[in-house]
């Protein structure tokens, strides 16, 4: 299936871009979230018509993204969670717990936008955690899990 991607997709390609995907994953994602349009010598002719608009919006939405995450850089997150005296807690800190406690400091993030590559933190201690935004604005922060008794 041939798409014109009306926005960037990583490791698909950039706004505008004509890609071959598979059928699935056009009809069942791509074209659903609004992200491409079916190849067609139509949407084709309508795309270039709008080519301005999108690429205006798509710069709007990326200079949002990065004053967000210039203001998130190097921020300090603590969060407590009950733990034995080893320093293992009970449960797990997880990315919906990152973002609500974000959301809790006055920023706005997804629970989706936390990249937790080691996975949940089970163990007392810093944690350096990347929060996308979007695709070409992302910010470093530190997670500081302290123990309950």
């Amino acid at each position: 299936m041939q798409l014109i991607l009306l926005e960037k997709v990583v490791n698909l390609g950039q706004l505008g871009d004509i890609v071959k995907v598979k059928d699935g994953y056009g009809r069942n994602f791509l074209i659903p979230q609004g992200k491409a349009k079916r190849a067609t010598e139509k949407n084709k002719a309508e795309f270039e018509v709008r080519r301005a608009e999108l690429e205006k919006q798509q710069a709007a939405i990326l200079a949002d993204a990065q004053s967000r995450a210039e203001k998130l850089e190097g921020q300090i997150v603590k969060i407590s969670q009950k733990a034995g005296v080893d320093g293992r807690l009970f449960g797990s800190v997880t990315n919906t717990d990152i973002a609500e406690a974000l959301n809790a400091m006055g920023f706005e993030v997804a629970k989706a936008d936390i990249r937790m590559p080691t996975g949940h933190l089970k163990q007392i201690g810093d944690y350096p955690i990347v929060v996308a935004l979007h695709h070409d604005a992302v910010a470093n922060i530190t997670v500081t899990v302290l123990g309950e008794s």
